[in-house]
């Protein structure tokens, strides 16, 4: 391509989407298009000639952009995908034109040591010391996964990873917990009868007496448990566990802790809410997503290991086509060797831009400012006799129920759907709806640097308008 073609439509791509950040709160938030009409706005067979990059990027506009999710609007409640910070999307850019292997330090030198200093600003802000190590990742569920893998090999003193699970072995986690504790308990053999799932108190959080009991049952059963998986904020409703109590616990029973705070970990940067995650350095192993509540681009996660030898044992295989001779002197480090990815993104670029340029004392207030609108949204919610809440938000996350005593479960759930439902193609507000010990809640969690109080205010009458609509 001629450079001159890639500066023209390059600047012409940027200015498209500052544009479009530009304008964000006046654009839908959801495409209004049928998802057979989309299918065929990308109908068409495999182009056999070129096309100008001009032509395409106005292909863009005009299929792309308009029929995607507005991440970036301040009323996208939903998946906890956050609005990007900008200086982390020209990172993206960067990297993708640098085209990186981090696997590999001879092919990414300057790369592999800016990603080993983003894990070690990670890895303070937890409170681990020099022994700690980690890898980034995709995002939370490989994170979780090398976790895993990494807790069953400490228990079988590095058998497993050769020999196979050759006995029962078990993880213990909440009903709380992501899916990916579930896919990664049958990706490392265990299956996911060998998981473990306790019951919660009130409040959401893991049950220490069920689970101590179902610790107990499990040695009688000749069943050997190897990990605890605790939440660091649950992604429905924010919960974080009794993580010094777990850890007395995981001691006592010899076991490995991880703690799950892919998207809780944000509260590391919290000026106004310290100590949230208190007992979090204690833990064997942690998920965190930069890609969440540190505000950086897909895809962005972190595994990160107290003891970063434990990531060396667990993956230490060195094929002769990828020996270097520099890594007997540790002058040149090599993430394959220590994690489970072979080829790797430079993932770290996106996360250090951000952190530079905003700095995490601003990301902590943009943290902050979201768990202020969801306490204004609570209070709105607890001086209101049609609304109730789950719990008091710890995190960004609230779980709203609208309460209609002569309706039964199963109306109410339909209830909460519908308007959801309806409120998304209005365009202002996207936000989920779950089920909670028996009942049905909608869920709202705002981690946008755009969001404001007002917007909280606008959904609260949005959602009092709406039902009062479906209920007369």
């Amino acid at each position: 391509m001629d450079p001159n073609e890639f500066r023209t439509v390059g600047h012409r791509l940027i200015d498209i989407l500052a544009d479009q950040m530009a304008s964000i709160e006046e654009r839908p938030l959801f495409p209004k298009i049928a998802p057979r009409a989309l299918h065929d706005l990308f109908d068409e067979p495999l182009p056999q000639n070129g096309t100008p990059l001009d032509q395409i990027v106005t292909e863009l506009e005009q299929k792309l952009l308009p029929n995607s999710a507005q991440i970036n609007h301040p009323g996208y409640f939903g998946l906890i995908t956050p609005t990007p910070a900008p200086a982390g999307v020209l990172g993206d850019l960067v990297a993708s034109s640098l085209n990186q292997n981090v696997g590999v330090w001879s092919s990414s030198p300057a790369a592999t040591t800016m990603e080993r200093r983003v894990v070690h600003w990670l890895t303070d802000l937890i409170g681990y010391d020099d022994q700690a190590g980690g890898n980034l990742t995709s995002g939370g569920m490989t994170a979780n996964f090398i976790a895993l893998k990494l807790a069953r090999d400490w228990a079988t003193q590095d058998r497993a990873q050769h020999d196979g699970v050759t006995q029962p072995l078990a993880v213990y986690t909440s009903e709380e917990r992501h899916v990916s504790v579930d896919k990664s308990a049958d990706a490392i053999g265990i299956g996911r009868k060998g998981l473990r799932v306790i019951p919660t108190d009130d409040l959401f959080r893991i049950d220490l007496e069920k689970l101590q009991a179902a610790i107990a049952e499990d040695r009688r059963n000749g069943v050997r448990p190897i990990a605890i998986v605790a939440m660091g904020g649950s992604t429905n409703t924010g919960v974080i566990d009794s993580l010094v109590e777990l850890r007395e616990i995981a001691d006592r029973e010899h076991v490995w802790l991880h703690v799950d705070a892919a998207y809780g970990g944000g509260m590391l940067l919290s000026e106004r809410h310290p100590g949230v995650l208190d007992g979090i350095a204690l833990a064997d192993s942690v998920t965190i997503d930069p890609h969440k509540w540190f505000f950086a681009p897909l895809d962005a996660g972190a595994v990160l290991v107290k003891d970063g030898s434990r990531l060396t044992a667990s993956f230490g295989i060195k094929p002769p086509y990828l020996t270097d001779r520099y890594g007997e002197s540790r002058e040149r480090y090599n993430f394959y060797v220590h994690g489970f990815e072979q080829s790797r993104r430079f993932r770290g670029l996106k996360v250090w831009m951000g952190l530079k340029h905003f700095g995490a004392a601003q990301i902590g207030r943009w943290v902050d400012a979201n768990i202020d609108q969801v306490l204004h949204l609570d209070e709105l919610c607890r001086r209101d006799p049609d609304f109730a809440v789950a719990r008091k938000p710890l995190l960004s996350v609230i779980c709203v129920r609208y309460v209609r005593p002569h309706l039964s479960e199963d109306q109410l759930g339909a209830l909460h759907a519908d308007v959801a439902r309806r409120i998304e193609e209005q365009g202002r507000f996207w936000f989920a709806t779950t089920f909670l010990k028996g009942k049905w809640y909608f869920r709202i969690c705002p981690v946008n640097f755009r969001t404001k109080r007002e917007h909280m205010d606008e959904l609260f009458q949005l959602l009092k308008d709406e039902l009062k609509r479906s209920v007369e």
